[in-house]
């Protein structure tokens, strides 16, 4: 999501899905989807995690720029606690093998833990803080905006990654 602005306002891509936020003034943006964030283990302790048992776990953050604060800790900072970060990866993919029969947690979207727990070694629970739900964003240039072949892609994603409660991602030529 980084990339994206730059990525569009160069044309280098005409389309783009993920989470958006500053995006150059010639793209145009539609939410897909909202998804809730949860909380990503591999280890065998039973029950849910307390938010005290949270924030004492070292934790492995998905960070696209390399970082080692995200939303999850601005979230935190609000109610004056904070979690140790040890570990950044690029992508959700990597935490599979990190996880696995550690201590470490991860805070990921839904989508992307329903993927991880598939093969029954990694599970996830609820969050022990809230956090609004995430919008997945479908993003493309204004150039292309009536573009037949653009507007079949962009109804495409839509079909494939919406989850229908927004009417905005059922309509990708307007």
């Amino acid at each position: 999501y980084l990339q994206m602005p730059r990525l569009l306002a160069s044309g280098e891509v005409t389309v783009g899905v993920g989470f958006t936020t500053d995006l150059p003034a010639s793209a145009k943006r539609r939410t897909l989807r909202s998804t809730p964030i949860v909380l990503l283990r591999g280890d065998d302790v039973p029950g849910d995690l307390s938010l005290d048992d949270f924030c004492e776990r070292p934790h492995a953050l998905v960070s696209f720029a390399g970082g080692t604060v995200g939303f999850v800790d601005e979230a935190l900072r609000r109610i004056g606690r904070e979690r140790r970060v040890v570990l950044a990866v690029p992508q959700f993919n990597s935490l599979g093998a990190l996880l696995e029969d550690t201590d470490l947690v991860a805070a990921v979207p839904e989508y992307a833990a329903d993927i991880l727990t598939a093969n029954g070694r990694l599970r996830s629970q609820p969050l022990p803080i809230h956090l609004d739900p995430f919008p997945v964003h479908m993003v493309w240039t204004t150039a292309k905006d009536h573009d037949p072949g653009e507007c079949w892609l962009r109804a495409r994603i839509g079909v494939l990654l919406s989850d229908g409660s927004s009417p905005s991602a059922r309509s990708p030529c307007s």
